[in-house]
């Protein structure tokens, strides 16, 4: 298959600038998020019911059903590169970026959104040598970010790692009750990406997409795991940092289905920093704003 680049909005990209001070903001807030010895927690999410698509903003979000969800537990943040490395260590795990190098049909590499310096448009470029270890391609390292979620990963890759860990990847309706039952406000599925004073409380792209980032939030691209307050379950990023795969598939049966937005989830554009909001990908495919986290049975 042909490596298609599905972003979720146009490839034509404008500029994403951050103020001075929210760079000071970042570089301070670096070292937040979970302690490593507090990271590899489960949260046990309780029976109940959920009203799938609840508000729905897009077509693909309807139409709206309750079901019924048995109880299991999430894990309580976003597998992080740390997690990630141990997997690749203990198997000899290659992931899908990595083995597409051998292609010769200009699919070779993963998608990687470089934010504009300088005056210069940010754009989506497929980056040969991008992968999980190296995040912008060759040269880059996750050194210092270990507690970052892993990304450059497709759903094969989570796949893999689930059965390793003992999880498995949450199906679509496991994933938005347990997001949509964390909100602040249950009514307002905008509830876990902004406060009732409108002031982000998830990592997403706070400005005009894709002209400027405000960086409100404290971040330009990832942030560790933990350093956004929890949600009423106790599960951080739920909403914004990185999409997450499910093991549902999409309408098309062909495409994996991922969940939550990312840090390029924008109010004027994307709007998708919503439980019910759903999206198509290749399951081959990978980018810096995709990673995954797991469930379990509860016995």
């Amino acid at each position: 298959m042909k490596r298609t680049i599905l972003i979720f909005w146009p490839l034509l990209l404008g500029i994403g600038c951050k103020p001075a001070t929210e760079v000071k903001q970042e570089v301070a807030q670096a070292s937040c998020g979970l302690p490593v010895a507090k990271q590899g927690g489960w949260v046990k999410i309780p029976a109940g019911s959920v009203i799938l698509g609840q508000n729905p903003a897009f077509p693909e979000e309807g139409p709206t059903l309750r079901v019924q969800v048995k109880g299991f537990e999430m894990q309580a943040h976003e597998v992080t590169n740390r997690e990630f490395a141990a997997f690749v260590a203990a198997k000899s795990y290659v992931t899908d970026a990595e083995k597409s190098m051998s292609r010769q049909d200009g699919g070779a590499g993963s998608a990687v959104f470089k934010i504009g310096k300088d005056g210069r448009p940010g754009q989506w470029t497929l980056v040969p040598g991008a992968n999980w270890k190296s995040p912008l391609g060759p040269g880059s390292t996750i050194a210092g970010q270990e507690d970052k979620p892993v990304i450059h990963v497709s759903y094969q890759d989570a796949k893999a790692y689930a059965a390793w860990a003992g999880g498995r990847l949450p199906n679509e309706v496991e994933w938005e009750y347990a997001a949509q039952s964390g909100l602040p406000d249950q009514a307002n599925t905008r509830s876990g990406a902004y406060d009732a004073q409108a002031e982000p409380i998830a990592n997403t792209w706070q400005g005009l997409f894709p002209i400027l980032d405000e960086g409100k939030d404290g971040f330009e691209t990832t942030a560790p795991v933990g350093c956004f307050a929890p949600s009423r379950l106790g599960l951080y990023d739920m909403i914004g940092n990185v999409w997450e795969w499910t093991d549902t598939p999409f309408q098309d049966g062909v495409s994996g289905t991922v969940k939550g937005g990312s840090w390029l989830c924008s109010d004027n554009f994307c709007g998708r920093y919503r439980p019910q909001a759903r999206q198509p990908q290749d399951i081959d495919f990978s980018s810096n704003h995709i990673g995954f986290r797991l469930v379990r049975d509860i016995p």
